[in-house]
């Protein structure tokens, strides 16, 4: 869940701050000025879109590169750095958008930036879309969009609902229905907003992925082609099962250690995703789990090897928004095991389909559901084509097209005044 960084009161000194800059800032009501503005007015053709988003994640960057491409587009990155992530891992391929890096004050791994206020006036941009309500920028975004009476659209890459505070609640259901429109996941998600305040005739769900069309697999791969991954990574097993993500209490790989405890010792495992803590550790030596492979952080080439030569992908995840590695597994062809707690998995996984739904900390479901598909082949091969024909409209190419599609749908709401119904 995210974590919510103000509380009401220091809510009411931002909007004392908001309004002082809004009121008394000159620049705030000054022409559009960067040094791409000469690109910018040749482009009066195309809609105008303004993103504001937080770090420059490569598969983010991808889209604004395809979307850039059917739109003018400018957007706000809140940083461009992550204390999560290596510094590596970021892109700066900006080719077909403007990209502007806002200057603020660091909060832990966010940034309060005044200099997105200027970004933010009517008429300047067609359409508006912030990415997110959870850090300071994004929260100090919403509250002048709201003041000054400018509809934006608000993104959401997913939501779970969880028990929490009254105040909590009031926070977070303050910043969601402040938008006009929302650009959503799928139907948990739209949910999750709905419980905030979004109104469900203005949600509108979008294919998010982290994929292009090059990604996806052709066609799934036959075991010849399996062993000769297997082989070229000294995976010395027949079968074996993937998972990637942060070793981390919340992706579950205690629960996963715990499966493979009551599955033959013939199926590798490899977790990749860094170094695992002691108590993982303790788990495998105390169950001899002999096949449990952990590795470190992989790139996308090399990980894409390790998708290839893999039987099986099982998230067991506590809690994910989304789980773009959900994706990734299946298009490359592979049956996918996760919880009930994964919004791309409820999205994207039917049971006896293309995998398995389990419940959150059940090592003998996990276990039954493994030996299920790595025991049968043909309910694994059958598994592995679904999975490959359901992600193949999940591409950064189509993501674009249709979130573009959504923008006109918005855009055509007007009525003569320039605003939106």
């Amino acid at each position: 869940m995210y974590k919510i960084y103000f509380t009401f009161v220091q809510l009411v000194l931002l909007n004392v701050i908001i309004k002082t800059f809004v009121m008394k800032n000159a620049f705030l009501e000054l022409y559009f000025n960067h040094k791409n503005r000469g690109a910018y007015l040749m482009q009066q053709n195309k809609t105008r879109v303004l993103f504001l988003v937080n770090i420059p994640a490569p598969y983010r960057v991808d889209f604004f590169n395809e979307l850039g491409k059917l739109c003018d587009l400018t957007v706000l990155f809140e940083s461009g750095e992550s204390i999560e992530r290596e510094q590596s891992w970021l892109s700066n391929n900006f080719i077909n958008f403007k990209a502007i890096f806002l200057k603020g004050i660091k909060i832990k791994n966010s940034t309060l930036s005044f200099d997105v206020i200027k970004y933010l006036k009517k008429n300047l941009f067609d359409i508006i879309v912030i990415g997110g309500y959870s850090t300071p920028t994004g929260m100090l975004a919403i509250e002048v969009l709201k003041l000054k009476k400018i509809p934006f659209i608000l993104n959401s890459d997913g939501g779970i609902l969880s028990n929490e505070s009254n105040i909590k609640f009031m926070i977070k259901k303050h910043f969601i229905s402040s938008a006009s429109y929302w650009l959503s996941t799928g139907k948990k998600t739209n949910e999750y907003l709905v419980n905030y305040g979004a109104d469900e005739g203005n949600i509108y769900i979008y294919p998010f992925t982290s994929l292009s069309e090059k990604d996806l697999l052709k066609s799934t791969l036959d075991k010849l082609t399996k062993k000769k991954y297997k082989e070229n990574l000294s995976i010395d097993y027949d079968k074996c099962i993937l998972s990637v993500g942060q070793v981390i209490h919340r992706k579950g790989f205690d629960v996963l250690l715990n499966s493979i405890s009551r599955i033959p010792k013939e199926i590798g495992v490899y977790i990749i995703g860094g170094i695992p803590p002691e108590e993982y550790l303790k788990i495998v030596h105390e169950l001899s789990l002999s096949n449990v492979h952990f590795l470190s952080f992989k790139s996308k080439n090399e990980l894409k090897k390790y998708y290839m030569a893999s039987d099986l992908f099982v998230l067991p995840t506590r809690e994910d928004i989304w789980g773009l590695v959900i994706n990734e597994a299946m298009a490359h062809g592979l049956p996918v095991i996760t919880t009930d707690k994964c919004n791309a998995g409820l999205e994207l996984v039917k049971d006896f389909d293309n995998g398995y739904l389990v419940q959150v900390d059940n090592s003998d479901t996990l276990a039954n559901k493994i030996e299920k598909i790595l025991y049968d082949d043909i309910v694994s091969e059958r598994m592995a084509i679904r999975s490959l024909k359901k992600i193949r409209r999940f591409t950064i190419e189509n993501m674009a097209i249709e979130t573009n599609k959504i923008f006109e749908t918005i855009l055509k709401k007007r009525d003569n005044n320039g605003k939106y119904k």
